[in-house]
């Protein structure tokens, strides 16, 4: 057993998360890797509206009586969701655990305290952690330069962030952007983490809902798989290297590129496609690093059963037999 003050605080076996993904956080996946004893996270957002996400915490429900939280991401957009409603849905369907990302948390920590929700806010960097700590979640989640999605502009890896938000902190640190297997679970607890997110690693599994072969794309992939866009729009975001990610490098290469010149490659409806039909060059798709280290697509009970006991061989054995 691996007992931090992660799986303390949400209550679950294992120092395992499975992070908030768009079109990919729903009730089969979340519900399995709950019944792993890891902790599971349904996303608000890819419900359509609030009353919807009710229905899938529902849902989830039925399937797992395990933790399991709720990614809220905030972030600005021309025409917002109603984020007050979706909030207001997970308190109200009795949801513990939030995970929030993007903007900082404060607007809406009255009601989850209110509610005795405990809140692990997604940060990029030590300054944004420290601030979220201050508005009083009970933990973080430290993405890594080597994450899915937005890394932030600091470009700084899991190996130093990790460690420096770890000791700059109180509250508990969860690992993210890397950690996909027992070598980086052990790794991120020797940086002071107390846990590990995983988002890319949790994609390539039986009950996560997209295409196959998506799942046989990854197992297929290296350390050179991804690519990084909107670099010259201060807007970093880490997605699968495809046709259409290299399209969009390749029009930012000019230099005075805009979102403008690229919004209809990026359209979250056509990655969307990619996941329900299995069309890998549709739309561009979210994928860390880790990628590379995804070799095959396991149930969520296998890969997260296999990944703690391989992490306790390392602890046990590896690591003992270095010692002089």
């Amino acid at each position: 057993m691996l007992k931090t003050r992660i799986t303390d605080l949400f209550g679950i076996e294992h120092p395992v998360i499975q992070g908030g993904m768009q079109w990919v956080g729903y009730a089969e996946l979340v519900s399995a890797v709950s019944n792993a004893g890891a902790l599971g996270i349904l996303t608000a957002l890819t419900q359509p509206t609030p009353e919807d996400l009710t229905k899938e915490i529902a849902r989830t429900r039925e399937m797992t009586d395990k933790p399991f939280g709720v990614n809220l991401t905030v972030l600005p957009t021309i025409n917002p969701p109603p984020y007050e409603e979706y909030a207001q849905a997970i308190v109200g369907s009795g949801v513990k655990i939030v995970e929030t990302a993007g903007r900082s948390p404060e607007p809406f920590m009255e009601l989850f305290k209110e509610y005795d929700v405990k809140v692990i806010h997604k940060c990029t960097s030590v300054r944004h952690a420290l601030k979220a700590q201050s508005v009083g979640v009970s933990a973080i989640t430290i993405d890594g330069f080597e994450c899915a999605g937005h890394p932030g502009e600091d470009d700084i890896p899991s190996l130093v962030l990790l460690p420096q938000a770890a000791e700059a902190l109180d509250v508990p640190v969860a690992g993210c952007g890397g950690f996909s297997d027992a070598k980086s679970l052990v790794a991120a607890l020797a940086l002071g983490g107390e846990a590990i997110v995983m988002g890319t690693r949790f994609m390539a599994t039986k009950e996560a809902g997209i295409h196959q072969n998506v799942k046989d794309k990854m197992t297929e992939a290296n350390e050179l798989s991804t690519n990084l866009m909107f670099r010259t729009m201060h807007n970093t975001a880490r997605v699968f290297k495809n046709s259409i990610s290299d399209q969009v490098v390749e029009i930012e290469s000019s230099g005075s590129a805009t979102f403008e010149d690229v919004k209809d490659l990026v359209a979250g409806q056509r990655g969307r496609v990619v996941f329900e039909e299995g069309d890998l060059e549709h739309g561009i798709w979210s994928a860390g690093i880790s990628v590379a280290r995804v070799k095959d697509v396991p149930s969520c009970q296998e890969m997260v059963s296999r990944l703690v006991s391989d992490a306790e061989k390392i602890i046990d054995g590896r690591l003992q037999s270095v010692k002089a």
